[in-house]
């Protein structure tokens, strides 16, 4: 499954629309997402499953990059 996640770089930014990255990451689950991110400090706003529509639309997108992690 492929997951979106909306965050800030450093734990310690404060979460500011203008200032949320995102990127795409393939796991079993939210939590295993978040385990292969731990190492990355990143302040994770909010991880959203895509799939169907929202994944090929996402797909489209110019930004659209799945991490290898």
């Amino acid at each position: 499954m492929i997951y979106k996640v909306y965050y800030q770089e450093t734990k310690k930014e404060v979460p500011v629309r203008e200032r949320t990255n995102s990127l795409y990451v393939e796991a079993n689950s939210e939590r295993e997402v978040r385990y292969k991110l731990k190492e990355r400090n990143y302040n994770i706003e909010f991880i959203q499953t895509v799939e169907d529509e929202f994944l090929e639309f996402e797909q489209k997108s110019e930004h659209f990059e799945l991490e290898n992690v």
